[in-house]
């Protein structure tokens, strides 16, 4: 079993935010599956699949952003697997909007949500995409994060989130190395 989490804050005043562009990505992976987000377990909106045989859980937490570990431990504990088995599709500022980038471990760096995850599965180790939102230092980085993204940077932005869901999927079907190597270069 493998799970493919997307983080992001429920509800519509969070919709298409900087901050919920893990919810768009697995949102986009979801569509490319033909999945849908119809099941609520774990504190999470989840959908089930395959990739390449492979079982697969998309996750959504709805615990809030600086909670997301305690849904994905929650999801973690119910199919015993292991962080080893977990990807996360996150924001982050200090990428060009338009690229990813793929790691297989390492600190938060100043991401709440991943802090809450490394908090609650007790480690560092397991893959995540980050997801470019760019920054803009003449803006507080709370009003950053919460702010939508302007429509200039829509296909920028979209090719971004086609991209993490691909690479989502590559992960399961070729692992983190053939991934990283595929997509951690590539710019739209």
């Amino acid at each position: 079993m493998k799970i493919i989490a997307g983080l992001g804050n429920p509800g519509l005043k969070y919709e298409n935010t900087r901050h919920n562009a893990g919810f768009m990505a697995v949102d986009a992976l979801a569509e490319k599956l033909g999945l849908e987000f119809s099941q609520e377990k774990f504190s999470s909106k989840f959908a089930k699949g395959r990739i390449s045989g492979e079982d697969v859980v998309l996750l959504k937490p709805q615990t809030y952003m600086n909670d997301s570990g305690i849904a994905l431990r929650q999801c973690l504990d119910f199919y015993k697997a292991a962080p080893s088995d977990v990807v996360i599709l996150y924001d982050d500022v200090d990428l060009p909007v338009g690229r990813i980038r793929i790691r297989q471990k390492g600190s938060a760096g100043g991401h709440n949500g991943i802090k809450s995850i490394i908090h609650c599965l007790f480690t560092e180790e397991f893959d995540r995409i980050r997801i470019g939102v760019g920054k803009d230092v003449q803006i507080p980085m709370i009003s950053w994060v919460l702010g939508k993204f302007p429509p200039e940077q829509k296909q920028s932005l979209d090719q971004a989130l086609d991209m993490a869901a691909e690479a989502g999927e590559d992960i399961i079907r070729k692992g983190t190395m053939h991934a990283m190597n595929r997509y951690n270069a590539k710019k739209v």
